[in-house]
């Protein structure tokens, strides 16, 4: 499923670059700038940037349920980890809510691979065994986030993989997209404005 920062959400057939067709889509109220897209089970929950709405979606239609969730602050980046959903704000904190309504369970203080310096800009999710990887805003890194501790674990270097950079001369068209693929062990990347997604497998260096 791929979420565009304007409505609609597309529905892909099979998910695997570089054919990407979408099987079906929906559209949203144009107010809406969407960002965190998760899977719940059969649903989905779509996050929104400053409305304070997070959307709920049928996973085979993608029609919308009557009552979203609401909540304050900004919405920037969303994934389930297979209890709780975990949600950024553009600032160094992950904020854990209930995926049945949406409440705040808890929250961690992320913080960079020095061990001192608060990890803010954090932006697009992906949670994948125990571990949180983020997009950092406006930035070429991926980073790997202990979720009990906040702690940066790992990281990858993601520049030099478009050229030209569609960034130049865009402060928008920035890396930010990852999603796992459990049935190869990859992740689909890709950056705002981006033609192009990647498939890539991430090895210890």
């Amino acid at each position: 499923y791929r979420l565009d920062g304007l409505p609609p959400i597309d529905a892909d057939a099979d998910a695997a670059p570089p054919a990407f067709t979408a099987d079906r889509e929906v559209g949203a109220d144009p107010a809406h700038f969407g960002e965190g897209l998760a899977r719940v089970g059969d649903g989905l929950i779509w996050l929104t940037w400053r409305a304070g709405v997070a959307t709920r979606h049928d996973l085979r239609t993608l029609a919308a349920g009557p009552d979203p969730f609401r909540y304050d602050g900004e919405g920037w980046g969303l994934c389930h980890d297979g209890e709780r959903l975990v949600m950024s704000d553009g600032s160094a904190r992950l904020t854990f809510r209930n995926p049945a309504d949406f409440a705040v369970l808890g929250s961690v203080d992320v913080v960079d691979v020095d061990g001192a310096t608060p990890l803010r800009d954090l932006n697009e999710l992906e949670c994948v065994d125990g571990v949180v990887w983020a997009n950092v805003w406006q930035t070429d890194r991926i980073v790997l986030i202990d979720p009990g501790t906040g702690a940066v674990v790992a990281e990858a270097d993601m520049s030099g993989l478009i050229e030209p950079h569609p960034a130049v001369g865009d402060r928008d068209a920035v890396l930010n997209g990852i999603a796992f693929r459990p049935d190869t062990g990859t992740f689909l990347v890709t950056g705002k404005r981006w033609p192009t997604m990647f498939e890539v497998a991430f090895r210890a260096g």
